[in-house]
């Protein structure tokens, strides 16, 4: 039987995580997804969760930006318990937050400039004027000129629109960043654009990134640090540059794509 290891003990690292996980807990009916998941973030670094379909990753990122109450556990920002918040509270919290979302999640009925100044309009109360011109620089940070700003979502490509997505997760200038399976549906060059725009963007705005991800290249491009999330935990987490020496056989045989290994995935039925 191959059995999972333990969590990594964080107790005795230094100074306050900028995101500090402990105990994290989330089930849905008799389906443990999360079982207690511990993960610190440094302020200023990029954690890449990666892990399989199905393994929790998006649940992880929904507990953490307050979309998801988890069952037990804790979830600290800046040193502060941010699980349990409510209304306005977790408000103040979440306007540290930028998220670039799996499939852009742009508005439709709204041209391009106001969906990278959404944020800024409607949470910051900013003028329209001075939001479109704030749109328009954040725009050209992503290699979008202002052409594009009064086109709508249904005219961009995929690509377009994974930089528009960008362009409004950056436009409240945000201490963290949170990437949702960033290069999914993208070919291999654009999603190396994108994944350097990552890069880009975090690091001018001297951000900390965390991002979920089943993409290696992705992976090993935007990550300071890399952990892998199985069986509802962390089974594996080190430097980036460590990934090809982790000694895990979870992490060897997700990073080489084997169907032989400790994870198991079910084939449908015939």
């Amino acid at each position: 039987m191959n059995r999972l290891p333990k969590s990594p003990d964080l107790s005795r690292e230094a100074g306050t995580p900028k995101i500090r996980l402990r105990g994290l807990c989330k089930g849905f009916g008799p389906k443990r997804v999360l079982d207690g998941v511990d993960l610190d973030v440094a302020q200023g670094e990029s954690v890449v969760v990666i892990g399989g379909s199905g393994t929790g990753k998006s649940v992880l990122l929904k507990c953490i930006i307050g979309l998801m109450r988890p069952d037990a556990g804790s979830v600290e920002v800046d040193g502060v318990e941010v699980s349990g918040l409510r209304g306005a509270a977790l408000d103040d919290v979440r306007r540290k937050f930028g998220m670039l979302f799996q499939g852009a999640a742009l508005f439709d009925s709204l041209p391009v400039w106001e969906n990278v100044a959404f944020g800024l309009i409607e949470g910051r109360g900013m003028a329209r004027t001075e939001a479109r011109e704030s749109a328009l620089r954040d725009l050209a940070r992503v290699g979008l000129d202002e052409d594009v700003a009064g086109l709508s979502p249904a005219e961009l490509s995929g690509g377009m629109k994974k930089r528009v997505g960008l362009a409004r997760a950056i436009a409240t200038k945000p201490e963290i960043l949170f990437f949702d399976e960033p290069t999914t549906g993208l070919d291999p060059i654009m999603s190396d654009v994108i994944n350097d725009l990552i890069v880009k963007c975090t690091r001018e705005l001297g951000a900390t990134a965390v991002s979920i991800t089943h993409d290696m290249a992705s992976a090993r491009k935007i990550a300071d640090r890399v952990a892998m999330l199985h069986g509802g935990r962390i089974v594996w987490q080190g430097p980036v540059a460590d990934i090809d020496r982790s000694g895990s056989d979870f992490v060897e045989q997700f990073i080489h794509g084997r169907a032989n290994g400790p994870i198991h995935v079910e084939a449908a039925a015939r």
